[in-house]
């Protein structure tokens, strides 16, 4: 009987995970959370985890390519993609990674990003330089992309 509870739970905690997999790509790490706040035991969500990632259902290294892609086409920058990533528990190699395969140019993106908030007309004084600057660093991009950016457009 006690095998049989084994199994099933295998099976339950299979299931939503793969329940959460079909909605979006999930890290290890998120993953690993939500079923542990789903009240299932430690042992067998590692079990789960490590069948998924046998399986290649489950994979870091698609998950950060997949967020670069999702967070640049949104308009974020390198810095602050690198930061979420982290949160997110993957590996500082697969991230580097994954933003190196981004095929992209992060001040074309910049520039993309600095026109939808400001509109196309660049900053005329100091001041308006600034405050577009600290946007992009809130973006998430670095200053030397900013820098050069707000140099082509004085």
């Amino acid at each position: 009987m006690e095998a049989d509870r084994e199994q099933v739970s295998f099976g339950e905690v299979q299931t939503q995970a793969l329940r959460l997999l079909s909605r979006r790509e999930h890290s290890v790490h998120e993953l690993r959370h939500k079923l542990n706040a789903r009240g299932f035991d430690d042992e067998t969500v590692e079990a789960v985890i490590t069948t998924l990632i046998g399986e290649g259902s489950l994979s870091d290294s698609r998950f950060a390519g997949e967020y670069v892609r999702m967070r640049t086409g949104k308009g974020y920058g390198p810095l602050r993609i690198r930061a979420e990533l982290g949160e997110r528990g993957i590996d500082d190699s697969l991230i580097a990674q994954a933003l190196d395969d981004w095929e992209g140019d992060w001040l074309t993106l910049a520039e993309r990003v600095r026109q939808r908030k400001f509109g196309g007309t660049p900053p005329r004084d100091w001041n308006e330089r600034v405050r577009q600057s600290r946007f992009l660093q809130y973006r998430g991009f670095d200053s030397d992309t900013i820098g050069r950016l707000m140099r082509i457009e004085a």
